[in-house]
């Protein structure tokens, strides 16, 4: 079986699954290249544990896990299939980590999990199933993390890390167009980091990226991003997956790691391989 690579996706706000734009169009092209996976595992920090947890569940439900939003987001659903054998390994590889890990067999997908999903298996026939973001990882701890789920890529896993490329909600403006300069001039940073291949300077953008305290007050929604980093077999290739800002604030690029799939207004500026 093919290695697949690691995802690590921006999931903006909750209105990205209505408002799809420029970031749902690209993951949807994305999800037509990359190889049919045999089951996608997602960590969000929309679901935080003392402990790392992995659901079990054989149809998880759709968690509208959110307020104050069109009626119509809480009539959503996502029923993708749960994947308990693929789950199970993924508890036995933390448990061979260090990382003691429990089943969870009730909890179903947040929203960081099933709303980039809608764009990028809209259909819901690619089966899910979600690991926590332990509370007290940091940088390295959130790497180490995706390194010891690494395995399940050679087994049909696509790992996706879920969270947010910037993510200052004290500034969010709903619907705003214009973007503010730190978010943009933030995000270019780490993405010229993931097109070089540099892991160390990812695990360091919160204490060296430009403006990361005002991109990132609090580190959550930016650790997925060093799971799924953590979980590729090489740093290179990598891609971006174009998304814009979104509501003054929130960078909406993903990245792709292990693989050139770059997708998005600038793939031709922005692509990178290993020779």
């Amino acid at each position: 079986m093919t290695r697949l690579p690691s995802l690590f996706i921006s999931h903006g706000a909750p209105t990205f699954a209505l408002e799809p734009g420029l970031a749902g169009a690209n993951l949807a092209a994305l999800g037509r290249r990359l190889p049919r996976p045999q089951a996608v595992l997602v960590v969000s920090p929309h679901w935080m544990t003392r402990q790392p947890q992995v659901t079990l569940s054989l149809r998880p439900e759709t968690i509208h896990d959110f307020g104050g939003f069109d009626p119509v987001l809480y009539t959503l659903q996502y029923p993708a299939a749960g994947a308990h054998l693929l789950a199970r390994r993924a508890l036995a590889l933390l448990e061979a980590a260090g990382l003691p890990a429990t089943a969870n067999a009730d909890r179903g997908l947040d929203h960081g999990a099933w709303v980039p999903l809608m764009h990028l298996y809209p259909d819901a026939d690619v089966p899910v199933f979600q690991g926590s973001l332990p509370a007290w990882l940091d940088a390295d701890g959130a790497y180490d993390y995706g390194r010891a789920l690494a395995a399940l890529a050679d087994e049909g896993v696509l790992i996706v890390g879920s969270g947010s490329l910037t993510h200052n909600l004290y500034e969010f403006r709903l619907g705003d167009p214009h973007a503010e300069a730190y978010a943009a001039e933030f995000a270019h940073w780490v993405r010229d980091a993931v097109l070089a291949g540099d892991h160390q300077r990812l695990r360091q953008a919160l204490t060296i990226g430009p403006h990361a305290r005002r991109a990132h007050p609090t580190a959550e929604h930016y650790l997925p991003l060093l799971v799924a980093a953590g979980a590729a077999a090489q740093a290179l290739p990598a891609s971006v997956i174009g998304g814009g800002i979104l509501h003054g604030v929130l960078s909406m690029d993903s990245f792709l790691f292990g693989a050139d799939l770059t997708v998005g207004q600038d793939a031709a500026a922005t692509r990178v391989t290993t020779n």
